[in-house]
């Protein structure tokens, strides 16, 4: 995601920050450059606009003469500026009703309606350990209620049972009805999209959302078709007055414009995004970190979550506090082995880390064998507690024992040990806010990678 305007804006700031001193000369330039990138990334031309306005007098101003690292300030201002044009702070799905929640789903056909409601319902089930109800009111759509009733029986999520013939009105009451009588704390109601916006489409979500109530109304936009979506959260919203947005694909937008104008156009939230195709695979959007991604700076936080899913939360906030403080062990190398298997493989993690954009290209350049991650999770596994917590106790006759022990030579443990020491004091080092040096993978421990 926004891997375009990454890149130029990687490139814009590595010049500002070389200059000892910035005139206004130069800070105008690095705005000229700003707003071609944005445009570029397909952010509208009004959001791009007012985003330069706002930056452009604290840029040039007194802070910024006075400041020892005036390249940095300028980067600090439009981290701040970035984080207030995505929403400032993040924002949880309103569940805060008496039972059961109805959340309405809108989108043009297309969008990831129908799997994203699935996901959400996944996505409220494991986060908030709420029982949730899919309910399909697509009646236009060949097969529509069967595909949600097949994401919900493939995940353990429950779902109106189908009969045929009812107009969507009917589901509606039936659902409501429904609910009260399985217990269930959620109904997410998947409405029917079109392929473009009509007046039909909208009579009909009007008449349900008066009928259901519900304390959200949320619309799936397409990341992909970047200010079409825009366009159409925008129309959805005058319509039917929308509550929040969820953005698909996300994983797929190399420009991200998308997600960094919705919210200055339509005033309203996004509140999640969709990563990938996998049910699991729906994370809250967090303005603060999408900031930091689009400058470069990477997301530690994100990665620790990613990596410690599966731990439970005393062991989750210890982790994060410990990479923090700089301290990583084999424990936690462990967590992100197995994690980085789930979310795709090594590049997908590396990606998270500062400089993610270069480390991407180096990744890229380089060949890599994911068997690898199967080896150090063999070898990791066949150390004793104490070695995972301090390997520089591993001596040559540990060594022997822990190659016995996972089946694998030596070398290979080498190899680890080694690899393990280099990121080791990357984090080191990002614990102090250093980042990695030139923002990218040292070349001698992507050979110990390779």
């Amino acid at each position: 995601m926004f891997e375009n305007l990454t890149n130029r804006l990687e490139n814009i700031f590595s010049k500002l920050k070389q200059a000892p001193s910035l005139t206004k000369e130069q800070v105008d330039i690095g705005l000229v450059e700003i707003r071609q990138a944005l445009l570029e990334a397909d952010v509208s031309l009004q959001v791009t606009k007012n985003f330069i306005e706002r930056v452009k007098p604290k840029a040039i101003g007194q802070e910024i003469i006075e400041s020892t690292t005036p390249g940095q300030m300028v980067v600090k201002i439009v981290n701040d500026e970035l984080i207030n044009l995505l929403g400032n702070k993040s924002e949880e799905i309103n569940l805060k009703s008496s039972s059961p929640v109805s959340l309405l789903i809108l989108g043009l056909q297309g969008s990831g309606k129908t799997t994203t409601s699935a996901k959400l319902a996944y996505f409220i089930e494991n986060k908030f350990k709420k029982k949730t109800m899919l309910v399909s009111l697509d009646v236009y759509r060949p097969a529509a209620q069967e595909q949600l009733k097949i994401l919900a029986d493939n995940n353990d999520i429950l779902s109106l049972p189908i009969v045929q013939n009812q107009q969507p009105s009917e589901i509606a009451s039936r659902a409501m009805n429904t609910a009260n009588l399985n217990g269930a704390d959620v109904i997410i109601f998947d409405t029917a999209g079109r392929t473009q916006i009509d007046l039909p489409m909208m009579t009909e979500v009007k008449q349900i959302k008066s009928l259901v109530k519900p304390i959200e109304t949320i619309l799936v936009a397409d990341s992909l078709t970047g200010q079409v979506a825009v366009n159409v959260a925008s129309e959805f919203d005058k319509a039917v007055n929308i509550s929040s947005i969820i953005l698909t694909r996300v994983d797929g937008d190399g420009r991200g414009g998308a997600a960094l104008s919705m919210k200055e156009v339509t005033g309203k939230p996004i509140k999640l995004m969709g990563v990938g195709e996998k049910i699991d695979e729906l994370e809250s959007f967090h303005p603060e970190r999408i900031a930091k991604r689009i400058l470069g700076m990477g997301d530690i936080v994100t990665l620790v979550e990613k990596a410690t899913k599966d731990l439970d939360e005393k062991k989750l906030k210890d982790t994060e506090a410990q990479l923090k403080e700089g301290i990583f062990t084999m424990e936690n190398y462990l967590s992100q082995l197995r994690q980085m298997k789930k979310m795709g493989g090594m590049g997908s993690v590396m990606s998270m880390l500062p400089g993610a954009n270069k480390i991407k290209q180096q990744m890229e350049n380089s060949s890599f064998d994911e068997k690898m991650l199967n080896d150090n999770e063999a070898i990791i596994l066949s150390m004793t507690p104490n070695e995972r917590e301090n390997p520089k106790i591993i001596s040559g006759s540990r060594k022997k024992r822990i190659a016995t022990g996972c089946g694998l030579d030596i070398s290979k443990i080498n190899k680890l040990l080694k690899q393990f020491k280099m990121m080791s004091d990357m984090m080191k080092k990002m614990s102090k806010g250093k980042g990695i040096p030139s923002g990218s993978i040292p070349d001698e421990l992507l050979n110990q990678l390779k």
